[in-house]
Parts: C-alpha cells; sequence; structure tokens
C-alpha cells in the first residue's frame, strides 16, 4: 500500500527493523488449527514497511489465536508499533470477553490516538490492518482499516470478510471532512492526492479527512471453514479471493501455502511488499 510524498523516513522506535520479514509456521497446542506466514519485500526502493503477528497465546482459560497483517506506508514505524501494541490493547479491554466487537473497535481508536499523540515521527507515517481473533478454534473475529484484506473458504468457497476501504467507495466521508479524492493521470484515486486508502492508522497531516474505526465481522469455524487468508494489497492487486484460496487449499502445511502465495504474486509482477498469514482450521 502506496503514499505518495516528497520525503523517505526510515525512522522506527525498534531497534532491528521488522522482525517479522520472512517465512514460519506454529499450531494451536489445543486444537488442530496451524498457520504460516511469508513475507517478501516489494521492488520499491524502501525498508520492509509489512508486518505481521501469527501465535496462539492463553487467556483465561481459553486458547486464543492472534493473527494480523498490518502494511505501511512513510516508514515502518506505525506497522511496528501495532505489531507490538494492537492486540494487547485489544485483550486489555474491560469487555473483551462479554462484547468483543466493541471491545476491537475501542482498542483500534485507542492505538490510533496512542500513535498520533506519541511522537511526531511516528504520527506522520500510517499503516492499513487486518487482524483476526480465533477463540478456541471456534470463534472468529475480523476487523480491518484499509485494502488489507482477509479472505475466509468454506467448502472451497472464497469468502471476503473485510472491506476494502479505497477512496472512491468512502468519498462521501473524505469530503464531509473537508478533504478530496483526486485521480493523476494513469495512478489510482487518492485522499488529497496522496494516500490511496481511506481510512488508516497514524497519517497526522492527513487525519481530519481520514476515518480509522474498523469494519469488523464475527464468524463460527464450522465443519465447512477450512482456512482464512490474510494478506496486505501487494497481494491482492494482482490475485482474485478465489483464486488465493485455491492456491492454498492444494497445501496442506499453510506455510508452503503462505509462500506459493506470495511466490505466485512475485511471479504476476507485484512491485509492493507482499505478506501472506494463512491459517488452517482442520488438520
Amino acid at each position: 500500500m502506496d503514499r505518495l510524498c516528497c520525503f523517505n523516513s526510515n525512522y522506527s522506535p525498534f531497534a532491528g527493523g521488522n522482525s517479522s520479514y520472512g517465512y514460519g509456521k506454529g499450531r494451536s497446542h489445543q486444537g488442530s488449527a496451524k498457520f504460516g506466514y511469508s513475507l517478501v519485500k516489494g521492488r520499491a526502493n524502501h525498508p520492509m514497511e509489512d508486518f505481521h503477528v501469527a501465535k496462539f497465546v492463553e487467556s483465561r482459560g481459553h486458547e486464543l489465536g492472534l493473527f494480523a497483517i498490518y502494511d505501511g506506508h512513510l516508514g515502518d514505524s506505525v506497522p511496528a508499533y501495532l505489531q507490538k501494541h494492537l492486540f494487547s490493547n485489544i485483550l486489555k479491554e474491560a469487555k473483551f470477553w462479554t462484547d468483543t466487537t466493541r471491545s476491537i473497535a475501542k482498542a483500534y481508536e485507542t492505538t490510533d490516538q496512542a500513535i498520533l499523540s506519541h511522537t511526531p515521527d511516528l504520527g506522520r507515517g500510517g499503516s492499513t490492518a487486518v487482524t483476526a481473533i480465533l477463540v478456541n478454534g471456534e470463534k472468529l473475529w475480523i476487523a480491518n482499516v484499509g485494502d488489507s484484506r482477509g479472505v475466509l473458504s468454506k467448502g472451497g468457497q472464497a469468502i471476503q470478510v473485510t472491506t476494502d476501504h479505497e477512496p472512491n467507495t468512502e468519498r462521501g466521508s473524505i469530503e464531509n471532512r473537508g478533504g478530496f479524492v483526486s485521480n493523476m493521470p494513469g495512478d489510482v484515486p487518492r485522499v488529497n492526492g496522496q494516500l490511496a486508502v481511506s481510512r488508516a492508522f497514524g497519517d497526522k497531516s492527513l487525519k481530519s479527512h481520514l476515518r480509522s474505526d474498523p469494519d469488523i465481522r464475527y464468524e463460527d469455524i464450522d465443519y465447512d471453514t477450512d482456512l482464512l487468508v490474510l494478506a496486505s494489497d501487494g497481494l491482492w492487486k494482482v490475485m482474485g479471493n478465489q483464486e488465493a484460496v485455491d492456491i492454498a487449499r492444494r497445501f496442506k502445511d499453510p506455510q508452503r501455502a503462505a509462500k506459493q502465495l506470495t511466490s505466485e504474486a512475485l511471479d504476476r509482477d507485484s512491485k509492493d511488499d507482499i505478506s501472506c498469514v494463512v491459517v488452517r482450521f482442520k488438520g
């Protein structure tokens, strides 16, 4: 996901840069779910700006699967901050176990406010987010801001479970906030001629014209639900939802599935950073 700018920021509040760069896998300790991820740097001349989360944790006697893709712009500081803080902020919400949807929405808001108030350098960059929380292998909450996307497979049928927040589709909201949407020749619609998404974390200079509230969706993981793909737009720019599901379903090992998806996107000449998490719910 890109933003036009007049400067290049390499600032990051975390030493060592993006520790999530590469690939890996893991599995549930209580059930049969397992995950794999793959992150590939794009051809643009800037540091890797995609970050991920993929892990299982224990909380109050429950097992939680936490999965996310954060696609940054104007540096890696905001996605790095989200990688470290967003899930912990969600789980700290007092009503997480009784009103999960509201807790996710509230944590997205408070995290964005923390980014904007942290330092000028941190707040000037931005990031999309797609997050998924799997509870005991049975209940799934997916949320997103921006154009990083989540797609479920139910019996092999691809179902998009997030909303792409693009300037043209949310033009009214942007204009009501005093902003505008413009298309440079041969380019995508952009907020104030700069940002190619209509919702994002950070982006202090554009914040008055942007939203950072997520779309949130709940899904039961039933016998027919086989996998989930979360990915940055580096994948979705060159691949349809059903194509991604068809490729992922060819592999029982979700790490191999994730690596195949990123490799296929590269072969199709995707120039952005390409990041993907694949979760297999059963076996």
